[in-house]
């Protein structure tokens, strides 16, 4: 019989917040140009943590990115619920905005460098645009359509104006953007040329916003859509999916975004677990998928089935997110998972609240090993037995070794610690999420 336990090296059992830099795929000789209809190969971003060279230890930085993950819990579960209350009656559209990424390329002709968050909860392409009657700060100059020959309104009529959750007609498409906690972005609707290095994809509709408000976008010039909406980035591409692979909490490790047709996992090494996609139907742009229950050491918890079901009005189930740090899971789940850590951990718990975790333990000075029971994910399809530094974060320094999971009244979310040292691909056209274990590093 297996063994319950997996032994795991405390001293990196964390996952960062990054950026990211763009890489090609494309010989770097010369510049290519794709269109939508014509992308044959895709590019290749390269991932480096936001919180490198700041003055913080990894365990402040994880921290950090825990904080930042409660507020897009916060934001999810409120646009849920204003999804639900404003079906009846006039609806506000409400995404997730905000994310854990950075994406760098270029816009226009001349192309003009620009950073945007990359949110795989939303799918509206847009970056601060002049005349700008409302803008928040930002690095680098606001972009002037003006001064690009590839800028063009989107009429009324287009596909993508109609796919917009709110828009006006005003010569040209016009759209209003909200976001969970009340921030919102509105502009004109255009297509522009996309370059990431040397990758240039013309004509990606996108909104020129000339009036943005609220928290939170201020680390880029816009916003980078990824979800499954016919607005989002990926499925304006041909080959409409991306993967990522995240390395471990280490700042000398590189993490990779592949999008269009180079994502994939034939390259990788492991066994590759597929589980289908499921549509929320108030919520379409995101990454749902049916999760049937959790293992911790040799026993199937008891949750009931319930806990994860997407219901009928929209409320509950399980994304996969990119943008939120840790595993987030429904009360009673949760509950019954940290009941499961209890009775197999041989450590005493910390009581402290010191660490902002819902699960501690206490670790025995000098340790720099400790066993940990097994975790398994049990998706349709797809049994995840998860390295131990997939859901345990310790700081030696502090002496305490925590459960990188906590609880939600609302939507559960499979975060990003969990998907470390994986290739997870997003494939919009077979309508599955695949996962196979990989060095990263190392692609």
């Amino acid at each position: 019989m297996a063994s319950m336990y997996s032994t795991c090296c405390v001293l990196f059992l964390a996952l960062s917040i990054v950026a990211l830099h763009v890489s090609p795929v494309l010989p770097t000789s010369r510049q290519v140009f794709v269109g939508r209809n014509e992308l044959e190969q895709g590019f290749r971003v390269a991932l480096k943590p936001v919180d490198s060279g700041k003055n913080l230890t990894k365990w402040e930085r994880i921290q950090q990115g825990i904080l930042r993950g409660q507020h897009r819990l916060k934001r999810l579960n409120g646009m849920v619920l204003a999804a639900v209350t404003g079906s009846g009656g006039v609806k506000t559209p409400v995404v997730a905005g905000n994310g854990e990424f950075l994406m760098y390329f270029s816009i226009g002709t001349p192309p003009k460098s620009y950073s945007a968050i990359m949110d795989t909860g939303s799918d509206l392409i847009w970056i601060q645009c002049k005349p700008c009657s409302q803008c928040y700060h930002q690095s680098t100059p606001i972009f002037d359509p003006k001064k690009s020959s590839t800028y063009a309104r989107l009429s009324c009529k287009s596909r993508l104006c109609k796919a917009l959750p709110q828009s006006t007609c005003d010569h040209g498409c016009k759209y209003t953007y909200s976001y969970g906690d009340y921030s919102m972005t509105q502009g004109k609707m255009a297509t522009e040329t996309l370059t990431f290095d040397k990758v240039s994809v013309p004509k990606i509709g996108f909104g020129c916003g000339e009036d943005n408000e609220g928290e939170g976008f201020s680390q880029g010039a816009g916003l980078v859509g990824l979800g499954r909406g016919a607005l989002s980035l990926v499925s304006q591409l041909k080959e409409p999916k991306f993967s990522y692979c995240l390395t471990l909490f280490d700042d000398t490790k590189k993490s990779t975004l592949l999008m269009g047709s180079v994502a994939g996992v034939n390259h990788t090494i492991g066994a590759v677990k597929t589980t289908p996609l499921i549509r929320n139907l108030l919520q379409p742009s995101l990454y749902y998928l049916s999760l049937n229950g959790i293992s911790v050491g040799r026993t199937r918890l008891r949750i009931k089935k319930s806990s994860f079901a997407l219901r009928k009005d929209g409320t509950g189930g399980l994304i996969i997110d990119s943008g939120t740090t840790i595993t987030y899971l429904e009360e009673s789940a949760f509950h019954a998972v940290k009941k499961g850590f209890i009775k197999n951990m041989k450590l005493p718990l910390d009581t402290s609240g010191a660490a902002g975790l819902d699960l501690c333990f206490t670790l025995p000075s000098g340790t720099t090993e400790v066993k940990v029971p097994k975790l398994i994910f049990h998706f349709k399809g797809a049994d995840l037995d998860l390295p131990a530094e997939n859901y345990m974060i310790a700081d030696p320094e502090s002496g305490f070794v925590c459960l990188a999971m906590g609880s939600s009244n609302g939507i559960s979310i499979f975060g990003n610690v969990q998907q470390q040292n994986m290739m997870v691909l997003h494939d919009l056209k077979k309508q599955t999420v695949s996962f196979v274990q990989t060095q990263c590093h190392k692609l």
